[in-house]
């Protein structure tokens, strides 16, 4: 007999076809929470509301009962002042998934089931593009042979099949290339294998959360029959390793118990570690004055491959403390913030892991905030930290025309590290490590010499128009999207800027490029938030190729699929063939989507 949450989600997903879910201006699945942080936490998390749910009781709720709750339930007199759509994103974000998504998900309902399973090969047996990166120096570069793909070749790509994520809205994660199969996660919280060839599907597992990040693979030992895992986060901090094989999980551990801490990138697997960083939603509104802000902050962990066993956790600043209570009497604290939104970068030479920083919540700003920062690799202790921006308390709500007392004095520019620092050595044998900020600077780091300072340059035309997710490198040049739109390319000895390409014209002014570029030999790829992917010539730009992924797809699943934007995560390339989701909808002002799509060359 149908439970009544399951008769909820099926009439709920059956009310809302894909093309509601698609307007012009999306508000942002992040939007749930600024309605739950300004609407609903005078009384969540007020400890003078004795019989009002903890917050992080409520984040264990499926979506369904969230909803419910709003719509008929006992807080219908607070959801009769949100709108249908404000609802459903606020029981998005505190469940972690949409609405009906457990019920439509799971792939046994699914028609194109892959004929037989074969035993997962070696994942460095083949090509494969194995988490954010085709390497742990998160270069995002993939050599000649296992591309297989050339510069020619490029203007050839045709789609080969499209994959359709039931009761999606944002198509956030990151495809995974592994041993001829594609791992992916949804927003949904389902997991999916796939092969890589046919868009058949193997099987699919659901966490207990939206997964934003991309798969990582790496031998697993002890767990039975399992020979190989995959690493995934979700977003309620919790880090997973799956039987590759199966689809079973194998562990799952929390990282962090803060009621909005996430997992938002790729965990970097390495020698039987798995390194992630974790990252939090809280600054996204903590303005409002029933918030007691602020106490998240950015922290990574290493966890054993085979069991899940925490072998050190470092923070980024320090346990916030009471400061005062504001004027409604809700407690402060500081300090706060400094998120880890980007996968860790592996260097076995100096026996180190780098990563980026976010930007603080609280003054005075950590000075590990904005910021690369490097951790000895069986410790976890700080080798040293290179800050890109001083000073630098941000939280969403608060600017120069509107302030509550939560807000920091000065605020911030808001210049997060949000990606991935690549390593890379030169043609001379010195070695670099590169990242940029949301203002557009990009700048070398010597990992030789604890971090120094090698050269900084701005690439951004206009201000705040610079780098979010992160760039490709090949041996000569690294490549960065940037958010005011365009391709830029700069020299790694030297910082000169080698090129601009600007993509074409945009009919929207708002265009970004701000999705993680990936390159191959020759070539660059590149997503808009206008749902073009791009093919440029690594040498000066010019365009080779484009597809427009803002349009309806048939898929190979049968499930109604639409393409969006992408401002997030990048396209990945192995095996002659391109992969991409299309569908980023995490921030407003973007085009939604749930669709992955798969590109090979066609035939002469």
């Amino acid at each position: 007999m149908m439970n009544h949450s399951i008769r909820i989600a099926l009439a709920l997903a059956a009310s809302l076809p894909l093309s509601a879910q698609t307007p012009a201006r999306f508000p942002g699945t992040e939007s749930g929470f600024r309605v739950f942080q300004t609407q609903c936490m005078q009384c969540h998390g007020n400890p003078a509301v004795e019989r009002a749910p903890a917050p992080a009781v409520i984040r264990q709720l499926p979506p369904e009962k969230i909803y419910e709750a709003l719509t008929t339930g006992a807080m219908k007199t607070q959801g009769d002042k949100l709108s249908d759509e404000e609802k459903r994103m606020t029981a998005l974000f505190m469940s972690g998934r949409p609405v009906g998504s457990s019920a439509s998900g799971d792939a046994r309902a699914m028609p194109n089931h892959c004929a037989t399973n074969p035993p997962i090969a070696a994942p460095a047996s083949g090509p494969a593009w194995n988490g954010w990166s085709p390497d742990a120096t998160n270069s995002r570069f993939q050599s000649a042979k296992a591309a297989g793909l050339t510069l020619s070749d490029v203007p050839r790509l045709k789609l080969k099949w499209a994959f359709g994520y039931p009761n999606s809205v944002s198509a956030f994660g990151q495809p995974s290339v592994i041993s001829g199969r594609v791992f992916v996660g949804t927003d949904t919280g389902f997991i999916y294998s796939l092969s890589a060839d046919t868009g058949c599907v193997y099987w699919s597992f659901e966490a207990k959360g939206s997964v934003r990040n991309a798969i990582s693979m790496g031998p697993v030992k002890g767990r039975g029959s399992a020979k190989y895992a995959i690493y995934f986060g979700d977003a309620h901090s919790n880090v997973y390793a799956v039987n590759a094989q199966t689809g079973e999980q194998l562990w799952v551990t929390q990282a962090d118990p803060h009621f909005v801490a996430r997992i938002t990138a790729a965990p970097t697997v390495f020698e039987g570690r798995v390194y992630v960083g974790v990252s939090s939603s809280e600054e996204f509104a903590a303005a409002t004055l029933d918030y007691p802000c602020c106490t998240s902050r950015g922290s990574v962990l290493a966890l054993d491959a085979s069991t899940g066993r925490v072998i050190w956790k470092t923070y980024v600043v320090d346990e916030p403390k009471p400061t005062h209570k504001n004027s409604k009497g809700v407690q402060q604290y500081a300090p706060a913030g400094a998120s880890v939104w980007n996968s860790p970068t592996v260097d076995p030479k100096r026996h180190a892991i780098y990563f980026g920083t976010g930007d603080s919540e609280t003054e005075p700003a950590a000075k590990t905030s904005d910021a690369v920062m490097a951790l000895d690799m069986d410790s976890g202790k700080m080798l040293w930290v290179y800050q890109a921006q001083a000073n630098d308390a941000f939280l969403g709500g608060c600017g120069p025309n509107q302030k509550t007392e939560n807000c920091p004095a000065e605020v911030g520019p808001d210049w997060d590290i949000g990606n991935s620092p690549i390593l890379r050595t030169l043609p001379d044998g010195r070695r670099v490590v590169v990242a940029g900020t949301k203002n557009g600077d990009v700048f070398a780091l010597d990992p030789d010499r604890k971090g120094a300072l090698l050269w900084r340059v701005n690439v951004a035309d206009k201000p705040r128009t610079g780098i979010v997710w992160g760039g490709a490198a090949d041996e000569q040049n690294a490549y960065y999207g940037l958010s005011g739109g365009g391709v830029v390319a700069v020299r790694l000895s030297t910082g000169e800027k080698r090129w601009y390409s600007a993509l074409g014209t945009a009919p929207d002014k708002r265009m970004a490029n701000s999705a993680a570029t990936s390159a191959i030999p020759g070539v660059v790829f590149n997503g808009g938030s206008n749902g073009i992917l791009n093919a440029i010539a690594s040498e000066d730009g010019r365009m080779l190729w484009q597809f427009d992924t803002a349009r309806d797809f048939e898929t190979v699943n049968k499930i109604p699929a639409h393409g969006g934007s992408f401002s997030a995560s990048g396209p990945v390339v192995a095996g002659g063939m391109l992969f991409a989701g299309s569908g980023y909808a995490v921030l407003g002002a973007v085009t939604p989507g749930n669709v992955l799509l798969a590109f090979s060359v066609a035939a002469k």
